[in-house]
Parts: C-alpha cells; structure tokens; sequence
C-alpha cells in the first residue's frame, strides 16, 4: 500500500498519460496539412479562429497514436492481480476502455485547439507563449468531460487536493519537458 500522495501521483499520472502522448504525438506531422480552421477567421475580431499551428494532421496524429498507449495501460490493469491493481481500471474490458482512452485523448487535442482558440481571442498569435492556456485546457477538457461521463473514474481520480496538485505538477513539468525537447529535435517552432 502507498502513502496517500503518492497513490494519487500514480493514479493521476496514469490516467492522463494518454492526454500527455496525445500532446506530443501532435507534433509529429510538423504543422503539415489543414489547418483546423481551414484559414478562417471570426468577424467578430478579424482573427483566426485557432491559427496555422492546429492542424487536422497533428489533431488525428496525436489522438489516434496515443490511443493504443492508453488501451495498453488498460490491458495491463486488468492483468495484474488485485493487491498489485495500484492505478485505477479504465474499464471492466479493454473493448469497453476505447471510449474512455478515445475521450481522453481525443479530449486532449481538442483541449489544445481550445486554448489556441483562447489565445486567438486574447490577442495572442500562432506560436505565442500564452501562460497556462499552452499548458490546461488540453488536460482540462478531458477531465471535465469524464466527470460527466465516467463519474466514478474520474472523481476517484481527480477529487482531492492532492490529485489537483500532481495534475499541475505533471502537466507543467511535462509540458514544458516535452516541448523543449519537441523544439530542439525540430518538431516545434518554439520551446513553449
């Protein structure tokens, strides 16, 4: 048995593992295909909707590579025997797991185009470092969408104040990790 907070790190971590995988498979395509706004911008402000940056390619890329991380996660869960099980089940089945693992990471880069969307709107241009808006919504998003349509998942995962502070810790750590690396092996333009 862990010590509470390092219990919730685990659990924290392994849940949005996929989101994490998702972000940085994203990168892979190198900003090559359609933008996801397809060059359109909103009347309201004269500004893209979510820039040259948020393509399809990246989008699907990121999702859809990091979906069999997370149904691996989930395959070996449910081979472990009960007193090793230390991180929580995605599902009863590695069948049932798909929607989970699919919400979490097509959650996550549906996340990331939000925050470019917010960025769009503060003002802020493709590749522009925005304080905290690079680094939430793209975990945010999932997390509050499987409150809603997991609730015993992801409330067990992320209901306290532990699990609050390892979500940040991981998600800004590991995010400014991955994206420094992602610039210096030349998949980003910028190290944020």
């Amino acid at each position: 048995m862990l010590p509470p907070i390092l219990d919730s790190a685990l659990e924290v971590l392994w849940v949005l593992l996929p989101a994490y995988l998702a972000s940085a498979f994203a990168t892979l395509p190198r900003g090559r295909g359609p933008p996801m706004d397809f060059g359109r911008s909103l009347a309201s402000d004269q500004r893209r909707v979510l820039g040259s940056s948020k393509t399809w390619s990246g989008f699907l890329c990121g999702s859809l590579l990091a979906l069999p991380f997370g149904l691996l996660e989930a395959w070996l869960i449910l081979l472990a025997p009960p007193h090793l099980q230390l991180v929580p089940r995605f599902a009863s089945s590695v069948l049932a797991a798909v929607p989970v693992i699919s919400l979490i990471t097509f959650g996550a880069m549906s996340g990331d185009a939000l925050g470019s969307f917010l960025k769009r709107r503060a003002g802020l241009e493709s590749g522009a470092r925005g304080l905290l808006i690079d680094q939430l919504p793209f975990v945010l998003l999932p997390i509050a969408l499987g409150l809603l349509l997991y609730p015993t998942l992801f409330w067990g995962t992320f209901g306290s104040w532990m699990a609050l502070l390892w979500l940040l810790v991981f998600t800004l750590g590991l995010h400014l990790t991955f994206n420094w690396v992602g610039f210096h092996a030349g998949l980003k333009k910028v190290p944020w």
